[in-house]
């Protein structure tokens, strides 16, 4: 039988443990308790006046969830590289309804080490954030399962990948009304919202498969093949029913982005995303665009 010592220890190591654990995984998510009662309706479709910004997108409501196709990271000597089999995140970006866009909203919320642009076109500086990384902040959270997802699929080019998830809550996640610190109270605590933020990116990304859904029509990297944008648009709208938009560099002849649109009903953390055609042209050409392969020493097998 236990001494009454050695259970006194047991008890003290259980409460430490279970202490250990509610300090370590933080809650993220925002308080909708507010929102129960309240019209829903789609972001850019308002039929009345929605004056609860926190509960639905009000700020922010043309909605794209963008990615890469890079082919190397410049830092594969540090370990970071691609995930084979996918695309790359770049972000969540708050378009307004009209298609202009805000940046860098809230300057006490700037993490971003490298901001660009550095000045806001009223002439506003966006000052260069020198304080602990944004890496930091989801670690304090104890959101190690978020990290890892974040290390395997979200991947800067020739800089760490959390100065690129900086730069990504700061000059777009300010600019939507539901991320707003506001929506975290009572008792928010800080950068609650930017792992929020970094959830939600996350979780939209993994709707738009853009690797899969273009190897499923045959439609796969090549350093020998070019491929038509009708062949390119024609295979993501055959299972999103919606035309994306397609970004190409070198005289429109080089494949590196796609951009998915949206109208949100509810939060961007929590309500449905409805997919709408790209309100921009593609930027590629016609014919004879390249989806080049990766370079094979950039590129590592991903575990999700």
């Amino acid at each position: 039988m236990l001494s009454l010592i050695s259970l006194a220890a047991l008890v003290s190591v259980v409460h430490a443990k279970f202490h250990y654990l509610s300090t370590q995984n933080l809650p993220t998510y925002p308080n909708t308790e507010a929102c129960i009662g309240l019209p829903v309706q789609y972001s850019c479709e308002n039929t009345t006046v929605l004056t609860n910004s926190c509960c639905n997108v009000v700020q922010g409501g043309l909605v794209l969830q963008t990615q890469y196709w890079d082919t190397y990271t410049g830092l594969e000597s540090q370990g970071q590289l691609l995930p084979r089999g996918s695309w790359t995140i770049h972000g969540l970006w708050p378009d307004n309804c009209d298609g202009s866009f805000d940046q860098y909203c809230d300057l006490s919320r700037q993490y971003d080490p490298t901001p660009s642009p550095s000045t806001l076109p009223d002439g506003t500086t966006v000052p260069s954030y020198k304080g602990p990384s944004v890496r930091t902040f989801i670690q304090d959270f104890g959101r190690y399962d978020l990290l890892k997802y974040m290390d395997a699929y979200w991947i800067n080019q020739g800089a760490p990948n959390e100065d690129f998830w900086a730069h990504e809550f700061s000059k777009h996640a300010t600019c939507t009304s539901t991320f707003d610190v506001a929506c975290y109270e009572p008792g928010y605590q800080g950068h609650q919202e930017v792992v929020n933020f970094y959830e939600t990116v996350t979780k939209v990304f993994q709707m738009y498969p853009t690797y899969n859904m273009l190897a499923s029509a045959g439609i796969l990297p090549s350093n020998t093949s070019t491929y038509t944008l009708s062949q390119i648009t024609n295979a993501l709208y055959s299972q999103i029913g919606a035309v994306p938009y397609l970004g190409c560099y070198d005289n429109g002849t080089i494949l590196d982005e796609v951009w998915y649109f949206h109208h949100v009903i509810g939060t961007e953390q929590y309500g449905h995303f409805k997919t709408l055609n790209s309100t921009t042209p593609s930027s590629c050409t016609e014919n004879g665009i390249w989806y080049y392969e990766r370079t094979a020493t950039s590129e590592q097998v991903v575990s999700y």
